[in-house]
């Protein structure tokens, strides 16, 4: 089954790219909003949800790209196409000067609700802690 490139876009309550770039980029960050534990070695960032005593989801993801200020780009271990990937880019609103943080991730057809419901989930998260 093909998969299919999914985007969202995300408004962000803020102009400054360096409040926003250190939640999205960067383990301690990511650990706030994404996931229960996150660690960084700079070529890989491993992602663990849940507690060793109840059963946990680790999952390894490989940066493929890194811009300050600008995107993250990062591949799953058991990403199956070629071209697949996921992504977080900021962006500046050219009429309100605000950021927004546009997610790129892939899923299968009939997984597509699924995936934007797990993004929708870890951005009220993000919303939560930050205020963003």
């Amino acid at each position: 089954m093909e998969r299919k490139k999914v985007t969202i876009e995300y408004p962000l309550a803020a102009k400054s790219p360096a409040i926003v770039w250190r939640l999205i980029s960067s383990a301690a960050g990511l650990q706030k909003w994404m996931a229960d534990r996150v660690s960084d070695d700079g070529a890989t960032m491993t992602f663990t949800w849940g507690e060793l005593w109840t059963g946990q989801d680790v999952r390894v993801s490989h940066v493929i790209d890194r811009r300050k200020f600008s995107h993250i780009r990062l591949k799953w271990d058991a990403d199956h196409g070629e071209g697949e990937y996921w992504e977080m880019r900021l962006e500046e609103s050219e009429l309100t000067g605000n950021l927004a943080l546009l997610i790129t991730d892939f899923a299968d057809a009939d997984e597509e609700d699924s995936l934007r419901g797990l993004w929708s989930g870890s951005l009220n998260r993000l919303h939560r802690v930050s205020g963003l």
